[in-house]
């Protein structure tokens, strides 16, 4: 056994090399989209990020960012190698875990042979490498997110509860319970999946301490399983929030009743819980109740790991610039760690998305300090909102009404509801949504990427649809040909998506294409069969991590459609149970290979072999490209390009996670353009982030306001905003009425005030001479009048007035007493059209921002700056390195959007004759976005048109042509779709032939004969080009038609026969013999006028040429017989 301790422990640490360096060659250098750029900025300066917070993992954090030696460009870089290192670390115990698990099929474990070591051995390396190489938890492994950290967590917890298990009987065997505990309490500060290993946790105790139980045998398991659950829900119900809610309760009652100073309350609560938890320990000790004494030993050690959320309180009160939800004291901590500004999901029971509001329930208060009375004061707070009670149901999955996100709309498309149904759903489509979406989409096609094999990186919601008329022809259908999973055996991926050969190259060439022929799948669930034959019981324990950290999740999150990104890494501890599995069934192979008649030795390590180079081997070759983000810095570069585009001490609105968190990180963690700052719309719907703005950050002043921040406090959410007859008024003269204005307050039925803006109509006043000196006004439209922008607030008709939220009033606040004085920046303008409808008159381009101006740019480009910071100063990280991996959903998306920025300007300097500056921005945009990373589309015609325009046009050729390519590969590709499938790829066909026919008119009018020829080859578009020529031609011979008509009123008859005649000739030679019904309905109408208006007015010359064509003469009589049919 010492010879098997000594290997499993160098293969542990083996395994756990190969996983580090792997990690840490394909970690990203800098911060990564979505959440990353936040943790990193707040990891290293020990900030408060979003609620729930990750205090453990920010201090851990904090650590690792010193070994930056003081590099600030290499702080992102050591807290990715964090996660990498974490993530080494769950395979290492991932390893040891199959291990012991393996290690119980052998049924003297004192006289193991050597084979079954080797077999043994030989599971842990496969499981564990496989895991290692798994698409999902690669992914978190590489960037600065909770999650490798929480599954790292989870490894260890797992592991130990296994170690307990073999040391069960030895006298201090508690100490892994109690470690166990510490544990799970400190994963609370890095996220909460780690509760979800108690039941397993649980069932191993119980299996292990009641290994022969008879009586009641299937109660006893059932009632196990049901304190295993409440052992989570204690935690997460209890000790998470309850804590607080006392400590809270216990700091109001010593400070309003007592009068007490602040805090008083919060110090004797906790002095009261340790005296607690000392006497139980005391008492339990004396006492000699081992039991009791080791379930107080393991809250207490809960609770030491839990105190890791002390660091936000203290962080918050020191005013951090970064500083979410500001939980200062227990009050507001409750608000954080309940994640309230997210809103509610209903579980158990609640309103399907047809329900309609009848009513609102009383929340509980809030208290907010009160600095001049020293007491908590309290805000009423409103509660849960009350649906009528005929559209509710148990089990509520279909609830959310958000038809911004087209919400409605995927539920009836996912649950077979009529799409102008207006019903309540049913519980069976209830259910068929949740099978259907949450289940089968949304979990159990993240686990087949990870065991069979991924199609490609393209985010896919599962069915097609859309508003824009040609992709509208598959709405409804399942999206075939985005982010599915695949097996890599051709016919059974066609029989499920349609053809895979010959795809089209975007298809084709996806990094994030990984055929893995089900071989993981199959191992695992050989493992699965082969546990539950050897070891049920610790099949089942396994089974309970699989499912709790699954299918458990999908329940719980209750997920709506269209999620805005992929959910995978939610589900990474599910993924390492089967791994578990896919370790076993090397095992299982081995056994099941006995009946081969050569040595033992020798079959153990050809198993072993095999499966090494069919599953972690294939995973690690298919994997590797769309997981290498090593030489990857275009987040931050974007971060950078985005506030450079900024003017000095600038306000910058950004509204979501991508365009906010990498500035935070650029800003915070690099030290770039602290000057400028960044105001999250989003955010600032909540009062902490407003009172924020009120504080100078670095070398931001802090924001012009006319309101004082209270203002804005905790339950100050709504202003009301009536319509004013009169002349518009200055926005600082409304805002100031509401602080000395009576008449601005407005009492409600039940006690409570809002605050009315007494005109809708208003105008913020400006000085042109001086606007005009800082280049914000036209120097030609300069006199002495002042200037005024003037705009109103739209009011709701049914209700007489308009209601302005928080962030609403504050951006008024804001864009009112500014004045124009500080340069404001917006990301897209359309977001602020409700306070400021005409917003997108007033907005000009600089870099890829939108600057707020005095004057009616339209979003015109400043072309001299934009082109300045396009030309010489944006930098882009690497995004047209060959090497460097774009994923889709993010990367190459905002890259397509950083090319078509150069393309707008580009277009700008046109117009002003600017051709040279032109073709830079152009050669730039194809040099740092390049058709060979993001494909040319329909988005880039305008780039080819602008090659035209400014005289290069082999490049123009050059680009159209990638672009008929592109399209025509993917026509073909449709085009072999039969069935119901085709429909599937009816809508992008469509598209594409659009797409081809407009290129043809191009073509056509810039006289490229040779792709004009190629693309008439096309039949459809060739029809369709036909009928854009027609539709045009049908245009002109209706103004034409209408000029004749007029000259003929007027009197010329003489002019009027020849405008009619020469129409008719035209007629003849376009449009006859069509072989379109509608056409020709059209071109009958217009000579059945011509007629009629020919007799009137007796233009023989026009009759007798209509008169001697027989076509011409049936064609009008036909319309005539319409027309007077009709009237």
């Amino acid at each position: 056994m010492k010879r098997y301790n000594l290997i499993n422990n160098v293969l542990g640490w083996a395994v756990f090399l190969t996983a580090c360096i792997v990690y840490l060659m394909t970690a990203e250098p800098t911060a990564s989209w979505w959440d990353c750029g936040e943790y990193i900025a707040t990891a290293d300066k020990l900030q408060v990020g979003h609620p729930p917070g990750a205090p453990t993992f920010q201090l851990i954090g904090a650590l690792f960012s010193n070994f930056a030696g003081g590099d600030l460009t290499k702080i992102a870089y050591t807290i990715n190698a964090m996660s990498a290192i974490c993530s080494a670390f769950t395979i290492l115990f991932l390893f040891w875990s199959i291990t012991m698990l393996a290690k119980k099929f052998v049924k003297k474990p004192e006289e193991m042979t050597i084979a079954q070591m080797i077999a043994i051995f030989g599971s842990g390396l496969i499981g564990s490498l496989a895991y290692t190489f798994s698409d999902t938890f690669w992914y978190s492994a590489v960037e600065g997110e909770v999650y490798a950290m929480s599954s790292c967590f989870t490894a260890i917890v797992f592991w130990a509860i296994l170690k307990w298990e073999s040391q069960a009987d030895e006298s201090h065997n508690l100490r892994w319970l109690i470690l166990i505990a510490f544990l799970i309490g400190i994963s609370i500060g890095v996220h909460l999946l780690n509760l979800l290993a108690i039941p397993a946790i649980t069932y191993v105790y119980y299996f292990k301490k009641f290994p022969d139980v008879q009586k009641g045998k299937k109660k006893k398991f059932i009632l196990v399983g049901v304190i295993s659950m409440l052992l989570v829900a204690f935690i997460l119900y209890f000790v998470v929030p309850y804590i607080v809610i006392f400590a809270g309760k216990f700091e109001i009652f010593f400070t309003n009743s007592f009068g007490a100073p602040f805090n008083t309350g919060t110090i004797v609560y906790f002095i009261l819980l340790i005296a607690a938890i000392v006497f139980g320990l005391y008492y339990t000790t004396k006492k000699n109740k081992p039991i009791l004494n080791a379930s107080i030993l393991s809250l207490l050690f809960i609770l030491v790991g839990y105190t890791t959320f002390f660091v936000l309180v203290i962080r918050a009160n020191a005013n951090t610039p970064i500083n979410e939800n500001a939980p200062k004291d227990a009050t507001s901590l409750l608000t954080y760690l309940n994640r309230e500004q997210y809103g509610y999901t209903p579980l158990f029971h609640g309103q399907y998305y047809t329900a309609t509001v009848v009513d609102h329930k009383e929340g509980t208060p809030k208290y907010i300090k009160d600095t001049v009375s020293n007491k908590y004061i309290e805000v009423k707070q409103m509660g849960e909102v009350v649906y009528d009670n005929k559209h509710t149901t148990i089990f509520p999955r279909m609830y959310s009404n958000d038809e911004s996100r087209n919400h409605p709309v995927y539920y009836k498309m996912w649950s077979g509801i009529p799409g102008n149904s207006d019903r309540k759903p049913t519980f069976g489509e209830n259910l068929s949504y949740f099978f259907k979406y949450q289940i089968n989409h949304m979990y159990w096609r993240y686990f087949m990427w990870n065991f069979a094999g991924r199609q490609n990186d393209i985010q896919s919601y599962g069915l097609n649809y859309s508003s824009y008329e040609p992709l509208a022809a598959s709405n409804g259908t399942k999206d075939l040909i985005h982010g599915n999973w695949i097996t890599g055996v051709d016919f059974i991926d066609s029989w499920r998506l349609g053809p895979q050969k010959d795809l089209p190259s975007e298809l084709a060439n996806n990094k994030a294409k990984n055929r893995l022929f089900c071989l993981p799948l199959l191992l695992g669930i050989a493992g699965l069969i082969f546990q539950i034959r050897k070891t049920p019981k610790n099949a089942f324990v396994v089974f309970l991590l699989f499912f709790m950290t699954g299918l458990a999740i999908v329940l719980y999150l209750n997920q709506p459609p269209c999620q805005p990104r992929e959910r995978d890494y939610a589900y990474a501890g599910s993924f390492y149970a089967f791994a578990i599995w896919i370790g076993l069934g090397v095992y299982g192979l081995y056994e099941w290979a006995k009946k081969i008649k050569i040595p033992e030795n020798v079959k153990a390590g050809l198993v072993t072999a095999i499966c090494f180079f069919a599953v972690p081997m294939l995973m690690a070759v298919q994997e590797w490209d769309d997981h290498d983000r090593s030489g990857r810095y275009m987040t931050r570069e974007f971060a950078r390009n985005y506030l450079e585009s900024c003017e000095p001490n600038a306000i910058l609105i950004t509204f979501g996670d991508n365009d906010t968190f990498p500035l935070w990180y650029a800003q915070e963690v690099e030290g770039i353009r602290t000057d400028v700052r960044v105001l999250n719309y989003t955010l600032s719907g909540m009062h902490w982030y407003v009172e924020q703005l009120y504080n100078k950050v670095y070398e931001s002043e802090k924001l012009p306001f006319t309101l004082d921040k209270s203002f804005y406090r905790l339950g100050l959410d709504v202003s009301l905003v009536v319509p004013n007859e009169g002349p518009a008024r200055d926005v600082r003269n409304v805002l100031k009425e509401l602080t000395t204005n009576n008449q601005t307050t407005q009492y409600l039925q039940n006690g409570d005030s809002v605050k009315v803006l007494q005109s809708n109509r208003f105008y913020i006043p400006f000085d042109k001479a001086k606007m005009a000196a800082k280049g914000l006004y036209p120097q030609e439209l300069v006199d002495e009048e002042e200037g005024r922008v003037e705009f109103e607030i739209n009011i709701n008709q049914n209700y007489g007035y308009e209601q302005l939220i928080r962030n609403e009033l504050m951006f008024l606040d804001i864009l009112g007493t500014n004045a124009f004085e500080r340069p404001i920046y917006v990301m897209n303008p359309r977001y602020l059209q409700k306070v400021f409808p005409n917003i997108g008159e007033y907005v000009r381009q600089e870099g890829l921002v939108h600057r707020i101006v005095p004057y009616k740019a339209s979003g015109s480009h400043q072309t001299e700056r934009s082109y300045d910071l396009m030309k010489n100063k944006f930098q882009w990280g690497g995004v047209n390195n060959p090497d460097v991996y774009l994923e889709e959903a993010v990367s190459v998306n905002n890259s397509r959007n950083m090319r078509q920025f150069h393309v707008l300007l580009a277009d700008n300097l046109i117009r002003n004759g600017e051709k040279g500056k032109a073709l830079d921005i152009l050669n730039k945009a194809v040099v740092e976005f390049p058709n060979s990373k993001i494909p040319y589309d329909r988005y880039d015609i305008m780039l080819a048109e602008n090659y035209f325009k400014a005289g290069n046009t082999a490049k123009a050729k050059e680009v159209l042509n990638e672009i008929i390519d592109y399209y025509t590969e993917y026509l073909n590709y449709y085009n072999r779709f039969t069935g119901r499938k085709a429909r599937s790829v009816e809508g992008e066909k469509q598209l594409s032939l659009l797409t081809l026919s407009e290129i043809l008119s191009i073509a056509e009018r810039y006289g490229m004969q040779q792709e004009a020829a190629k693309l008439k080859q096309i039949p459809e578009v060739a029809q369709i080009n036909r009928a854009n020529q027609v539709g045009r031609l049908l245009n002109d011979y209706i103004e034409r038609l209408n000029a004749g008509a007029n000259v003929a009123q007027q009197g010329n008859t003489a002019k009027a026969e020849e405008l009619f005649v020469g129409l008719i000739e035209d007629i003849k030679a376009n449009l006859l013999n069509s072989g379109n019904d509608e056409i020709d309905n059209q071109v009958g109408s217009m000579l059945a006028y011509i007629v009629s208006v020919s007799n009137k007015l007796g233009l023989s010359s026009v009759i007798e040429k209509i008169q001697n064509d027989a076509q011409l003469l049936s064609m009008a009589k036909q319309a005539s017989e319409i027309i007077a049919a009709q009237q």
